[in-house]
C-alpha cells in the first residue's frame, strides 16, 4: 500500500568546531536510524560544525571543514538508502546562510537556507548569517569541487522548496521558524506537505520545555500532518545547555518523546506513522481545504525514493503518548549536572573544587555535583561506554567502574570551608556534615593569618588601621575589610584547585565552582573577584527562590538531611564580626530587599522591559495590598540605584549556566552599560 512511513530524528551532543567528533556522532545516529528501519533521518541545527561557533562562522575554515565533513558523509556506505538531512553553514553568492543539506545516495537533493533567524536573548544569528528572503524561490548553487567529485553534480537547488517522494511530501523548518508568527509549516501544510521537519539549536530555560512541545503539537493540530523535531543537546562550549527533547508529533499529538536531560551523546527516535491518518484528518477540516485551494505553490524537488514499503499492511504504527514534563526542581537537579559533566570531560580536568560556606547557594552547587555523580553512575549501569571511558580518564584509573555516587563524588569533588574570625561554628558544622553525606573530599581551613597580613601591609604603608563599623569604623572601612576576606578566599580557592591533587599524590587540576545566584548578581550583592569569581557557576542563572525549592527536593530525593539546617538558617555572608558568638549580618538586611522582591525586579527589568517608571507603575498594582505607592517608589529607587552602582561587576561575572530569562549576564544575554548615572534624576522624578 505504501502508507506507513518510518522516520527518525535525533538529539546529538555536538561541540563547536569538533568536526571529527561531530562527524562520528552523526554517523552513529544514521546507523541507529537505519537499524530501526528509518528511511529519513533528521539532525540538529548546524550539527556538522556545532551551533555555538559564534564568530568562527566568519572564518572560511569553518565553511571548508563543514564541506569536508559533508564529503565524508556523502561518500560513506552508511548514508545509502536513507534520506539524510544535516545542518551546516553555506556561502551562496558571497552571502553566508544557515542551511539544511538534504541528500540521498551520493546526490544532494536540496540546500534549504534558514528564513527566520533567532536574534534575541542568547541568540545572535543575524551577526553571522543572512535570512533567505525569497519565498518559494529556488536558485542554482554551484557545488565546491570536493563535493562535485563525489556527487557528479555541478549545481543543486538552493532555496525555499519542498521534497516530493514517491509516497509523500516533506517540508523543512529550522528552529526559530517554528516560533515565528508566520511559520512556514502553515503555508506548506496548505500546499500538501504532509511531513514537516525542524532542526533546532534550542537551549534549556527553566519551565520552557512545555512551550516547545505545545508549539510542535499545535503546528499539526489545526492543519494536520507529521512534525519531526531534532535538537542539539549538551554543552557545546559556552553558558547554554541544549536540552534535547527530540520529538515526533502527528495531528496535534505526541507519538515519540526524547529525553530532556541525558549523558547519552547520541539519542535517536524512530516512529512509523500512517500517512492516511494525516489525509483523513485533513479531509474534514473544510476551512483548511478552502485555504489550500488558494495557496501559492512551493517549488517541488522530485525524489525517486519512498519513505514507505509497498507491503506495509502488517507494519505496526505508533500511537499517541502523554508527554512527561520535569518539575523545576528536577530540571535544576539534571540540567546543570549534565552541563557540568560535559564541561568537566571536555576540559580534561580531574574534578571540581567548591568553596562550601554552609549556606544555601554553595550547598545547592554541591548537590548539583552530587546529582551529576548520580547521572554518571546511572549511565554506566545502563551500558554507556562513552561515560565509563570519560569517568576512567577523569579519575585516572583504567579499571574504575563508578557505581556509588558518594564514592565518585569523593574522587571528583573537593569542598573547602574557609573560616575567618567572623565565621560561626554553625556554618562550619553544616558544611562538614553536608560534605560527609555527599562524600566529597573536605578541607577546613582558617584565613585569619592571610587577612591580617594583607591588612597589615596597608597599615604599614598608610599608618592607618581600618576597623569594622561595630568597633567604630566607617562604612568604607567595614566594606573594605569584608572584601579582603572575600578576595583572599578566591585566591586560596585557586591555589587549592591547582595543588590539592598534587599534595595528595594525584595527577591533574580542579575547576573552581562559583555559587552566586542570579538574584545576587542582579543586585550586585557580591564582592568583585571573590569566591563568586570561579571557572564556572552552575547556579548563576537560578533564583534564590528556586534554589530553596531545589534544596528541599534534594532532602527528599537524595536523603541529604544535612540540608534541613541549611534551609532553616538565614542567608549570611559572615564577613562582619559575630555578636555574642552569633551571626549579626544577614543578606536581606544588607541588600535592603528580600530575595523574593529581587526576583520580581529582575523579571520586570529584563523580561518586562521595564525602566524605573514602568516598574513603579506595575508594582503599585502588584503590591497594592502590602505597600503604599510611596513605599513602592522608595523600593524601586533603591533597586535601580543598587543595580546601576554594581552593574560593572557583571563584566567579570563567572560563566554561568543559563536557566532564567532575567539573567543579568553581561556577556551576550543582557547587553547594557556598566557605567550609569546612578542618580536616575529624570526617571526618578515622576513616581515621587
Amino acid at each position: 500500500m505504501g502508507r506507513a512511513v518510518t522516520v527518525a530524528t535525533c538529539a546529538l551532543n555536538q561541540w563547536a568546531l569538533d568536526f571529527e567528533g561531530n562527524l562520528e556522532r552523526i554517523f552513529r545516529s544514521i546507523d541507529i536510524a537505519k537499524s530501526k528501519g528509518a528511511r529519513y533521518r533528521l539532525g540538529p541545527e548546524l550539527e556538522i560544525c556545532g551551533y555555538g561557533c559564534s564568530d568562527h562562522f566568519y572564518e572560511s575554515d569553518t565553511l571548508l571543514h563543514s564541506f569536508q565533513v559533508l564529503k565524508k558523509l556523502l561518500e560513506s556506505p552508511a548514508t545509502q538508502d536513507i534520506i539524510c538531512d544535516v545542518g551546516m553553514p553555506v556561502l551562496h553568492r558571497n552571502v553566508r546562510y544557515n542551511c539544511r543539506v538534504i541528500f540521498l545516495n551520493k546526490k544532494i537533493l536540496l540546500i534549504r537556507p534558514k528564513i527566520s533567524l533567532a536574534n534575541a536573548g542568547n541568540y545572535r544569528e543575524l551577526r553571522w548569517f543572512t535570512p533567505w528572503s525569497k519565498a518559494r524561490h529556488v536558485e542554482e548553487y554551484f557545488l565546491p569541487r570536493i563535493i562535485q567529485e563525489v556527487t557528479g553534480q555541478e549545481t543543486v537547488p538552493f532555496g525555499d522548496a519542498v521534497l516530493v517522494t514517491k509516497d509523500t511530501c516533506l517540508g523543512t523548518e529550522i528552529c526559530e521558524e517554528l516560533w515565528a508568527p508566520n511559520s512556514p509549516h502553515i503555508e506548506m501544510g496548505l500546499d500538501g506537505v504532509e511531513i514537516f521537519t525542524n532542526s533546532s539549536g534550542s537551549h534549556h530555560v527553566l519551565r520552557k520545555a512545555h512551550a516547545r512541545v505545545d508549539l510542535v503539537n499545535s503546528a499539526t493540530a489545526k492543519n494536520g500532518g507529521i512534525y519531526i523535531l531534532a535538537n542539539q543537546k549538551g554543552c557545546d562550549g559556552d553558558r547554554l545547555y541544549y536540552d534535547g527533547c527530540a520529538m515526533i508529533s502527528m495531528n496535534g499529538e505526541t507519538v515519540a518523546q526524547g529525553s530532556q536531560f541525558s549523558l547519552d551523546d547520541v539519542e535517536v527516535l524512530v516512529a512509523t506513522l500512517d500517512l492516511e491518518d494525516v489525509r483523513s484528518y485533513r479531509a474534514e477540516i473544510s476551512s483548511r481545504n478552502l485555504a489550500a485551494s488558494k495557496v501559492n505553490p512551493y517549488p517541488r524537488v522530485k525524489v525517486n525514493f519512498a519513505l514507505s514499503c509497498p507491503d506495509d499492511l502488517a507494519v505496526p504504527t505508533c500511537m499517541p503518548i502523554q508527554w512527561r514534563h520535569h518539575s523545576p526542581e528536577e530540571e535544576i537537579s539534571l540540567g546543570p549536572a549534565c552541563w557540568l559533566w560535559d564541561y568537566l570531560r571536555r576540559s580534561k580536568q580531574a574534578g571540581f573544587l567548591l568553596p562550601l560556606s554552609g549556606g544555601i547557594d554553595s550547598s545547592a552547587t554541591a548537590c548539583i555535583v552530587y546529582s551529576m555523580c548520580h547521572q554518571v553512575c546511572l549511565a554506566v549501569k545502563n551500558g554507556n561506554a562513552d561515560v565509563l571511558a570519560d569517568a576512567r580518564r577523569i579519575v585516572n584509573d583504567g579499571t574504575y567502574v563508578p557505581e556509588d555516587p558518594r564514592e565518585l563524588c569523593k574522587r571528583v569533588l573537593t569542598t573547602c570551608y574557609m573560616a575567618s574570625e567572623n565565621s560561626s561554628q554553625d556554618t562550619c558544622n553544616r558544611a562538614r556534615l553536608l560534605a560527609e553525606q555527599i562524600g566529597s573530599y573536605h578541607i577546613s581551613l582558617n584565613i585569619n593569618a592571610a587577612v591580617k597580613v594583607v591588612v597589615g601591609i596597608f597599615s604599614v604603608v598608610t599608618g592607618r588601621t581600618p576597623k569594622f563599623s561595630v568597633y567604630g569604623g566607617s562604612s568604607r572601612e567595614s566594606l573594605a575589610l569584608q572584601n579582603v576576606q572575600a578576595r583572599i578566599r578566591m585566591v586560596l580557592a585557586y591555589l587549592f584547585a591547582q595543588l590539592t591533587l598534587w599534595a595528595r599524590g594525584m595527577p591533574g587540576g580542579l575547576l573552581v565552582l562559583g555559587s552566586a545566584n542570579v538574584d545576587e548578581s542582579l543586585r550586585g550583592y557580591l564582592t568583585k573577584y571573590d569566591c563568586s569569581s570561579a571557572d564556572i557557576n552552575p547556579i548563576g542563572g537560578i533564583s534564590k527562590t528556586d534554589l530553596k525549592s531545589f534544596i528541599q527536593y534534594c532532602v527528599e530525593s537524595f536523603q541529604l538531611t544535612a540540608l534541613r539546617s541549611i534551609m532553616s538558617a538565614p542567608p549570611t555572608a559572615e564577613l562582619e564580626p559575630l555578636v555574642d558568638g552569633q551571626v549579626a549580618q544577614t543578606d536581606e538586611a544588607d541588600m535592603g530587599m528580600t530575595y523574593a522582591e529581587l526576583s520580581i525586579y529582575g523579571k520586570l527589568r529584563k523580561i518586562g522591559k521595564a525602566g524605573p517608571y514602568s516598574m513603579f507603575c506595575k508594582l503599585i498594582n502588584i503590591w497594592k495590598e502590602i505597600f503604599t505607592p510611596r513605599e513602592v517608589a522608595s523600593k524601586v529607587k533603591h533597586f535601580f540605584r543598587m543595580y546601576s552602582v554594581n552593574r560593572h561587576k557583571m563584566t567579570t561575572l563567572t560563566p554561568s549556566y543559563h536557566a532564567e530569562n532575567y539573567s543579568p549576564d553581561d556577556n551576550r544575554f543582557d547587553l547594557r552599560p556598566f557605567l550609569y548615572n546612578t542618580s536616575w534624576s529624570w526617571q526618578f522624578r515622576y513616581p515621587s
